[in-house]
């Protein structure tokens, strides 16, 4: 059956910074990203300090959950596409380097050495590899602020820089906001807010029980009787700890990166399981540019039936599914028998199958058809279809969702073809606010998701994103 699996085309290439033993979320996170790292090129995971664990770093930590790890990596390959093999523990352990055991800028000097785990990252980073290197931080941002600052003066300090793509869970020390106003081109995902408030933060919503979330979010499937019923199983989910504050704080940063068909981590505005995020910065013509992205809210209708909004539910909406995606995977790590355990469905939309983004023009008060007929399941489930119109990420003009026109969708019977029909050009084309009014040649693009879900034991769901831009096809200058 493994050719009837998802392939991943490509790999991103990562590189963790985590602090690890500061409290368990660490160790959760970890115990999760390898259960995912046939998707991915790690590059290294190097331990780190942060405010909460000054001055020591723990790679033996890291070594423990490996150990885990090497005793199911064989059962995780046989539920993988043969082209995309979990890596070996040997390998991930020589990934493995300590960061500097001082706190923020204090590994950052003229003449201060960089740790084995800086040497590791600025290696990887002037590698020939011509994709992104993405840091994905856990804990405080010294071994990567020690790596710019050695390579500042550099002729090609520019071009190295913009090799990096970042993703960080708040600002654990002093050199996160110091990268930022050193460079603040970096490509730079870091939610915002007073220092160490992060139940302000989109990240927690990963798990968090907030106040304000209550009636909004399902805490099913974060409670602590679901993780040891799902997750604290066999050999790795033993190194997987119980939770003390919030679970897996540091998960988001590579649920944004995981492929499935929803998220494109170029575009942090897009959303995903590990988020939405919108630019800081504006460009002189008033539109956003790269740089920092911070967080940006979306509007869900919580399972009280009413509509919340939050920057947290850019992460909590997913939940129920990034969840039931893990406890499947740890099934896999108990068993090599493909028919004992479930797998995600694989997804085509017209004969194209694969995660990324479909990009359709059409007129505008046109309609169009798409047809996910040919899907289908691995293990022969049943799949229900669900088709709907991803508001936020359309709100390109002036960042409200309020303002962004909506689609009609039609699904057939068996929900399996959709037509999507768009308003007029005075509606899709138009120029929000202006006045007199105007229109463009081209409207805000328009995201439809597709979500594929099994009848399997969890279910499991794989994704689309459809892009639909409308066309002013009388347009004239």
């Amino acid at each position: 059956m493994a050719h009837a699996l998802n392939s991943y085309l490509t790999k991103p290439r990562i590189f963790i910074l985590t602090d690890i033993t500061n409290e368990p979320d660490d160790a959760q996170s970890f115990c999760r990203y390898l259960t995912y790292s046939n998707q991915f090129d790690t590059e290294g995971v190097v331990p780190t300090t942060s405010t909460w664990l000054r001055d020591k770093v723990a790679p033996e930590a890291l070594h423990d959950i490996v150990d885990g790890y090497a005793e199911v990596v064989d059962n995780l390959n046989a539920h993988t596409h043969p082209s995309n093999p979990y890596p070996t523990a040997a390998h991930i352990r020589t990934l493995i380097k300590p960061g500097a055991p001082v706190y923020g800028m204090e590994a950052v000097g003229d003449d201060v050495p960089l740790s084995e785990g800086a040497e590791l990252l600025l290696e990887r980073l002037q590698s020939d590899d011509e994709r992104p290197l993405w840091v994905l931080v856990w804990g405080g941002t010294n071994v990567l602020a020690s790596v710019l600052y050695r390579i500042r003066n550099e002729s090609n300090a520019a071009q190295l820089r913009a090799k990096l793509r970042i993703y960080t869970i708040s600002d654990q020390d002093d050199t996160g906001a110091w990268i930022r106003q050193q460079w603040p081109e970096l490509f730079y995902i870091c939610s915002v807010h007073g220092w160490n408030n992060y139940w302000s933060a989109a990240w927690i919503g990963i798990s968090g029980d907030m106040p304000a979330d209550r009636g909004a979010a399902d805490r099913s499937m974060v409670t602590k009787e679901w993780i040891k019923e799902n997750l604290q199983i066999g050999p790795l989910g033993k190194k997987y700890p119980d939770v003390m504050y919030a679970m897996e704080g540091d998960t988001p940063t590579f649920l944004y990166m995981i492929q499935n068909g929803l998220g494109v981590p170029e575009e942090p505005s897009w959303g995903s399981w590990g988020g939405r995020y919108l630019s800081v910065n504006v460009s002189p013509k008033g539109l956003p540019s790269r740089g920092h992205f911070a967080d940006v809210d979306d509007e869900v209708v919580g399972i009280d039936g009413n509509k919340h909004r939050s920057t947290r539910a850019t992460v909590y909406r997913w939940r129920n599914a990034f969840q039931s995606d893990f406890a499947a995977r740890m099934q896999w790590t108990l068993t090599s028998d493909f028919s004992k355990v479930n797998h995600q469905p694989v997804v085509d939309v017209d004969g194209n199958q694969g995660f990324a983004p479909i990009l359709v023009d059409t007129d505008a008060g046109s309609t169009v058809a798409f047809d996910a007929s040919k899907s289908y399941d691995p293990d022969g489930d049943q799949l229900t279809f669900k088709w709907w119109q991803y508001r936020e990420p359309s709100a390109v003009q002036t960042y409200h969702s309020a303002e962004v026109v909506s689609v009609e969708l039609k699904p057939s019977e068996d929900g399996k073809r959709v037509e999507v029909t768009i308003p007029p050009p005075e509606k899709s084309c138009a120029i929000q606010r202006s006045n007199p009014f105007r229109m463009s040649r081209r409207g805000s693009p328009l995201h439809l998701i597709l979500e594929v879900t099994d009848n399997g034991t969890p279910a499991l769901t794989t994704y689309r994103r459809i892009i639909i831009t409308p066309v002013n096809k009388s347009f004239q200058e």
